[in-house]
């Protein structure tokens, strides 16, 4: 497998710490971007401050019309869909929520799979939606990875029980394998 040009993740409840610790493991030569949805009940903004302090890499929210940049971990801002366009510039949208949601991780994913194809990883963690599970399968129907966090050891099986449902991903791994397993992608060897 050649080395991955971007890592979309997706979560919701249950999924911030497993998010944290998928952080703390990302190497500091980070060569691609890495792009989150996850979904917060208060739709606070503080979620990039929370994660940059379990890293020295940078996290910011991103912003409409932003180049992705290597070895930025960007966050959707509050009440905003995150779209990745086809020149790897973010955009941002206001169109209805997808599941209940706005940003959707559906969005993100399937904007991701649509420019990167193959060279994508995705993840789905923990969450109380079904929102993610679309954009994951068409992440691998376009060959990219897919990581699916094991419904046993999610706080909220939903979202990873729903993309299981629709197909067998690369990997369904568990918090820690999920962290240390990513790392290894990364760096463009198997798992």
């Amino acid at each position: 497998m050649a080395a991955p040009v971007a890592v979309v993740i997706g979560g919701s409840a249950g999924a911030l710490e497993v998010l944290r610790m998928i952080v703390r493991e990302l190497p500091q030569s980070l060569a691609c971007p890495v792009v989150i949805v996850i979904h917060l009940p208060s739709h606070s903004s503080g979620l990039a401050e929370l994660l940059g302090a379990d890293t020295s890499l940078t996290v910011k929210q991103a912003e409409d019309k932003e180049p992705m940049a290597a070895g930025t971990i960007y966050i959707a801002p509050p009440s905003y869909h995150l779209l990745i366009e086809s020149q790897g510039a973010f955009a941002l949208s206001v169109d209805p929520p997808v599941h209940f949601s706005r940003p959707s991780i559906d969005v993100l994913f399937e904007t991701a799979a649509d420019v990167y194809g193959a060279r994508l990883i995705g993840v789905l963690l923990s969450g109380a939606s079904e929102d993610g599970a679309t954009g994951l399968q068409e992440i691998h129907a376009a060959g990219g990875t897919t990581i699916v966090q094991s419904p046993l050891s999610a706080e909220v099986a939903i979202m990873p029980a729903a993309a299981l449902a629709l197909f067998e991903p690369t990997y369904v791994w568990s918090p820690n394998d999920i962290a240390s397993g990513l790392t290894t992608l990364l760096s463009g060897r198997s798992s």
